[in-house]
């Protein structure tokens, strides 16, 4: 079992920088491929991120591509989401998401672990 807790969210004006982190708990963190997703009101809750266990694979979303970067130090048992030049539309909640297995996931079902969630919002 692994219990997940994102922070860092909160109000960032357009074209700022945010770094979310979620800490994870249990001693085989490092066993877990990670994820970011996220979702905004009324909307489906789609894939940002996604990093291997290693650190070796990393996948982002076309929205996000050059603007976010993915990371995680497992000796902290905690992975981070750098988002840079944040506009309005990546205002959503934030959430990690950890699974077991290789190979990319890209899709929430992929994931046996979330985190609550932290909101970010992004003023125009």
């Amino acid at each position: 079992q692994v219990q997940l807790v994102e922070s860092g969210g909160g109000l960032v004006q357009a074209g700022g920088s945010l770094r979310l982190s979620c800490a994870a708990s249990g001693r085989t963190f490092s066993s877990y491929a990670m994820g970011w997703f996220r979702q905004a009101p009324g909307k489906e809750r789609e894939f940002v991120a996604h990093i291997s266990w290693n650190s070796a694979s990393k996948y982002f979303a076309d929205s996000v591509k050059g603007r976010f970067t993915i990371s995680r130090d497992n000796a902290k048992n905690t992975v981070y989401l750098q988002m840079n030049n944040l506009g309005p539309e990546d205002t959503a909640v934030y959430y990690c998401a950890g699974r077991l297995g290789t190979g990319p996931a890209l899709r929430a079902y992929d994931y046996d672990y979330w985190g609550q969630g932290t909101q970010v919002t992004v003023s125009s």
